[in-house]
């Protein structure tokens, strides 16, 4: 299993959470926590609205690897950082998908969470890290 299937795509990005366990330094899954994943276009994305001080994003960016687990889809992910070219993309997914916490929402689409962007591709699969 290398890419998304067009049912994970949508049973993830439907998903209200993704629970996310970032992969320790031995490979093993940390302790999993809930966070927003939104999806734009093909891909699924996340962040970290404490920006770089979660404790979470800290994690991922050491591994850049985790488990992840969505609408009832579980899957080990490598994570990828990305450039300013999908942060419209990705705010205005996240404005669609969870507008109605507007408190919540706004601080996912400040310069500090923008930074923290993550990609979720399915281990395995070829891209740039």
């Amino acid at each position: 299993m290398a890419a998304w299937t067009a049912e994970e795509l949508g049973r993830i990005g439907a998903a209200e959470e993704l629970e996310m366990a970032p992969l320790g330094a031995d490979g093993t899954p940390r302790r999993s926590v809930p966070i927003w994943v939104v999806r734009a276009g093909a891909d699924l994305y996340v962040r970290s609205w404490r920006g770089t001080a979660g404790g979470w994003f800290r994690a991922a960016q050491a591994s850049h690897a985790a488990r992840v687990r969505a609408g009832g889809v579980e899957r080990d992910v490598d994570l990828v950082e990305v450039g300013d070219d999908v942060t419209d993309a990705v705010d205005a997914a996240y404005r669609d998908k969870y507008g109605r916490y507007p408190s919540y929402v706004e601080p996912m689409v400040r310069a500090e969470a923008q930074m923290t962007t993550l990609r979720l591709v399915p281990a395995g699969d070829e891209h740039d890290l």
